[in-house]
């Protein structure tokens, strides 16, 4: 790989580390190239990424950024696995290693903030973002409609007596 090649490669690693909020470092070691090939299946099926680059690369690419704090972990054959929803690649990532030993989670970056394996786990157990934003939308919703529903009943109950008072005189 010449020096230009190399440039590109951590120019589009940086842009994609960039846009995301998420992203987790592991460890791969004998993956066999159709286990990684699934692994980059599912992960763009969740809208998430998996890129194996050598770590002085994936170094420059998160040089300068809020991502900068994943340098800690790039040690040994590593991976990463990234994506602008903060559970997607975290899903994928922690199924898959738990069914194949090959793959060990060592840490990630959310929003800039460190974290551990066990709270990239943590992470991969809450629901996706879009669920997350319809219960939010329902909690919110639920009292406007119960609100509406109140402000409703005194005037139909209004009208109900008016009713019946016109039909009793």
């Amino acid at each position: 790989m010449d020096r230009s090649e190399k440039e590109q490669l951590v120019s589009s690693l940086r842009q994609g580390l960039e846009e995301s909020n998420l992203v987790i470092v592991a460890q791969q070691t004998g993956l066999t190239v159709a286990e990684v090939s699934d692994l980059r299946r599912r992960m763009r099926e969740a809208g998430a990424q998996y890129k194996v680059a050598k770590n002085t690369l994936a170094r420059l690419a998160v040089a300068g950024t809020q991502n900068e704090s994943i340098n800690a972990f790039l040690s040994g054959p590593t991976a990463l696995a990234y994506s602008k929803d903060p559970v997607a690649a975290a899903k994928v990532t922690i199924k898959f290693a738990n069914s194949n030993d090959k793959l060990k989670i060592i840490g990630g970056v959310l929003n800039g903030k460190v974290l551990s394996s066990k709270d990239i786990e943590a992470l991969s157990k809450l629901p996706p973002l879009e669920e997350l934003r319809a219960k939010i939308l329902g909690i919110i919703s639920t009292p406007a409609t119960r609100v509406a529903g109140i402000l409703q009943a005194p005037a139909g109950q209004l009208a109900r007596v008016f009713s019946a008072y016109g039909k009793s005189a």
